[in-house]
């Protein structure tokens, strides 16, 4: 999965030659943080703490599974608690020719959602983090450009600049990214408004090798408008499962697969 590619290459930057590196790093930071391996099961922990220092917790299981390497994709995320969020299903399929397809299963109305493309840029379940920021975008929604390379807390790093090619279509102008030279996994984003103001940054706090794979275990997401941050954790993540396509279906909405959430 994380396929190095040669300084050499990737140290030429020089107008369409620039442009052209700047997309392959993306691409392999995409790669890095989105498709780890063949497939994936993670509990994940959200700390969602608002201006004031109030916190609420989410805890939920991640499934995900890869149909090819940086192509189409399949995501089920199951909320274990608290008990007002519990059931909740997110189901994505996460395609590189059209919008990806997003449910939403909401129990307390027993209602499944179509999530439609405009959505994508709202709050996951009262997180920081996006829809989009948690089934990832496609390098073909940005023009990317490679800014610069400097040392990001003891990590080598290239900086990307990303811009929308649809700016209606979020609500970032752009972002930069921080993408660690060895691992490829992005260490810092920061997102500016329409405005060019930052109002939004990621920053990872820890990554940990999980069977051999660098793999993000903390990050944390603060909105600098509203004071409101998120930490995430992953408590657990296996990969390559020998998770199927069936398990990605509209009819486990609502009856979760009880072998891989482990309710």
């Amino acid at each position: 999965m994380f396929l190095l590619v040669s300084l050499s290459c990737i140290t030429e930057s020089h107008s369409a030659e620039g442009s052209s590196t700047a997309a392959v790093i993306a691409q392999k930071t995409l790669d890095a943080y989105y498709y780890a391996r063949s497939d994936g099961r993670a509990v994940v922990h959200l700390r969602l703490v608002n201006k004031d220092g109030k916190e609420r917790i989410r805890e939920f299981v991640m499934l995900r599974l890869d149909k090819e390497d940086g192509g189409e994709q399949f995501y089920y995320a199951f909320f274990r608690n608290p008990p007002d969020v519990r059931r909740t299903v997110f189901l994505v399929w996460k395609h590189t020719d059209r919008d990806d397809d997003r449910w939403l299963y909401l129990p307390a109305i027993d209602l499944v959602r179509r999530i439609s493309s405009d959505d994508k840029r709202f709050s996951f379940v009262g997180s920081d983090f996006t829809y989009e920021d948690i089934s990832g975008r496609r390098l073909e929604d940005d023009d990317h450009e490679l800014v610069k390379q400097e040392a990001m807390d003891g990590r080598e790093t290239f900086v990307i600049k990303s811009v929308p090619k649809d700016t209606d279509a979020v609500e970032f102008s752009y972002r930069l990214i921080w993408s660690d030279r060895q691992t490829f996994l992005p260490v810092r984003i920061e997102h500016y408004n329409k405005k060019e103001k930052l109002y939004k940054v990621m920053e990872v706090k820890k990554i940990q090798h999980i069977q051999d794979t660098p793999t993000i275990t903390k990050a944390f997401m603060k909105n600098l408008d509203t004071g409101h941050s998120t930490e995430l954790t992953v408590a657990e993540i296996v990969y390559d499962n020998g998770l199927g396509p069936d398990l990605f279906q509209e009819r486990y909405l609502r009856r979760p697969p009880g072998k891989w959430i482990k309710q």
